[in-house]
């Protein structure tokens, strides 16, 4: 390897060193806790005709005295309330909240007055003209049900109400085998004069999630996607929002003609709010002023209904996690647009998704995550092999020039210019690209940084097991010195805490072997500096990425094995035997001479 190239090498990973040491140590700081939400309090419905707010509480919520209506299909469970028709209690079967046994399903959506996280779904309709708000359903109402059976996906609920004043509204509840309902509202008309009103859909999250990371490989907060164009805002961007015009209130809306959809999203599972195909709305976001409220909400347009004539209006609300065959099978078969792009797939997402894609396919076969992603690691490898063999067939060309190149050194003296033109000129002559052993090294950045992003975002990582301790691929590395790496019954040192730093485990301690072995296949750099960078870079990123994900680091590994044996072989074929032992020998001579002085 000549000086361009490790000089090259030495800034690619210095680089990589500040950026991943950067976030490691400095991450983005927490979003500021909002206040506690009020026992009972609920999220206003949108702004009445006149542009001004209704009411931003309603009567306490407790246990007694609220009916509830089963939900039960293969992959959710959970209740309706009677109480403002609300979706507000909802589980997912299929995942759990830690790979502990016996822990507890994921709670998505809880109620008011709950002790978790409080975030559920709202329906109903916004007075216009002559209509009073004590008119149209609310968060108070008090539906009633007609019949007695459970939401499943064989059985839609229906909720009925009766204002008293000549307006009937119901409302029916569907649900598939997943994640999707479809919510469809209707209004009659009894009285002797034409109304108009408009439904809508919320989503409220009071407070923050409990569970936010706030960190900047994944996005939490607002997701929309309207007529094809997709936005991202964060909690602490939605609190920023500017006071509407319209609105009156700090909001940012979009006005969507054809297709979108709008909700709230975690890392891994989502709420949605979602139009119809062709179907015009106003997608609305905000921080409610004056409560630690987070809400999106979906305005449909305004009904005109004559009496004795009924209106109706119909959406759907994805409640679920956030996983790649159903979010594709939504975008392809319901025609949500651009469904599949919830997942937070980043700068490099040409790169994250197929990667992702051909990662589901190996799992798919062998049904284990770790295998996938060394077969994967192979995969890549493979594919770039090509520019791997140009690349170690220039350097070992380029070791073939070494003693011209020095008696070059020699005949410029302090001449950069000499130097420079006779080098160029020697390469030219010998047909030799000395930046051919640079593409390789460029390449795995986006490569490097897509994977980390798959098994950072995706769902299908979360909890994914490998081999024996080694049961969340999403995870740091469960191993430690201090449980003699997994042998022993307890537990490492936190993550998150500086003895993790230090009492790293088995993975770390493999990756930083192997980027050393690899390294040691060339002769150490004449310069002292950067001879001594080279050799502590292995150690530095060793402890760097070691609170990074076991399966990056699995890959990295796998990864550093790979080109090594790729490198040694191609070079052999190319006659240079690189002198392992002996580099490895030098490497300690120079230690030992260093600190001898």
């Amino acid at each position: 390897m000549d000086d361009q190239n490790k000089n090259l090498l030495l800034a690619f990973a210095l680089s990589l060193l500040v950026i991943i040491g950067w976030f490691a140590l400095f991450p983005p700081p927490s979003a500021e806790p909002g206040r506690t939400v009020a026992e009972g309090e609920l999220v206003p419905p949108p702004a009445a005709a006149d542009g001004a707010t209704t009411d931003a509480t309603a009567a306490e919520e407790t246990a007694v005295g609220v009916v509830r209506v089963n939900i039960d299909t293969p992959r959710l469970t959970g209740t309706i309330s009677l109480t403002g028709g609300r979706i507000d209690d909802l589980q997912l079967r299929d995942y759990r909240e830690t790979t502990e046994p016996g822990s507890d399903i994921v709670h998505l959506f809880n109620p008011v007055g709950s002790n978790r996280d409080i975030f559920y779904a709202l329906h109903g309709w916004s007075p216009r003209g002559a209509l009073q708000i004590d008119q149209v359903p609310g968060p108070n109402t008090e539906w009633q049900q007609v019949g007695d059976n459970a939401l499943s996906p064989q059985s839609p609920v229906t909720l009925r109400w009766d204002n008293g004043q000549g307006l009937i509204f119901t409302r029916v509840v569907e649900i598939d085998d997943n994640f999707l309902f479809t919510v469809t509202q209707e209004v009659e008309n009894q009285t002797g004069e034409a109304v108009t009103l408009s439904p809508y859909g919320i989503l409220a999250q009071h407070g923050l999630p409990s569970d936010l990371e706030n960190f900047f490989i994944s996005h939490e907060g607002m997701i929309m996607s309207a007529d094809g164009r997709l936005t991202e805002d964060s909690y602490r961007n939605m609190r920023n929002y500017r006071v509407h015009e319209r609105e009156r209130t700090p909001a940012s809306v979009t006005e969507i003609a054809e297709n979108g959809w709008i909700g709230l999203t975690g890392k891994y599972f989502m709420g949605a709010l979602i139009g119809m195909p062709g179907q015009a709305f106003t997608a609305v976001a905000q921080h409610v002023p004056g409560s630690e409220i987070y809400q999106t909400s979906m305005r449909m347009p305004a009904m005109t209904v004559a009496p004795g004539e009924r209106a109706q209006a119909q959406s759907r609300l994805f409640a679920g996690a956030k996983e790649w065959t159903v979010l594709r099978t939504y975008e392809r078969e319901a025609q949500i647009d651009r469904f599949v792009d919830a997942i937070d797939w980043g700068w490099f997402f040409f790169l994250t998704k197929p990667i992702f894609a051909l990662l589901y396919f190996i799992n798919g076969i062998l049904g284990n995550m770790g295998w996938s992603i060394l077969v994967l690691t192979l995969i890549i490898k493979a594919v770039l092999l090509p520019l791997a063999w140009k690349s170690y067939v220039s350097m070992a060309r380029m070791k073939e020039l070494q003693p011209e190149m020095m008696a070059i050194k020699d005949r410029a003296g302090d001449d950069r210019q000499k130097l420079q033109q006779e080098m160029m000129k020697l390469y030219k002559e010998k047909k030799v690209n000395p930046a051919a052993g640079c593409l390789p090294i460029l390449l795995q950045i986006p490569i490097f940084f897509s994977l980390y992003k798959v098994i950072f975002v995706t769902i299908e990582m979360r909890h994914a097991p490998w081999i024996g301790v080694f049961n969340d691929l999403s995870a740091p590395d469960p191993t430690s010195i201090v449980n003699l790496f997994g042998l022993l019954p307890w537990a490492a040192p936190d993550p998150t805490s500086f003895a993790a730093l230090i009492l790293i485990g088995i993975m770390p301690l493999m990756f930083g072997f192997t980027m050393w072995l690899q390294m040691r296949l060339n002769p150490a750099p004449t310069d002292q500096m950067q001879a001594m960078i080279f050799n502590w870079m292995p150690w530095i990123f060793m402890f760097i990425l070691g609170g990074f994900a076991s399966g990056l680091l699995l890959y990295w590994i796998w990864n550093n094995i790979i080109t090594f044996a790729q490198q040694y072989s191609i070079m052999r074929l190319n006659g240079t035997k690189p002198d392992l032992f002996g580099n490895i020998r030098d490497t300690f001579k120079r230690k030992k001479g260093d600190a001898a002085k």
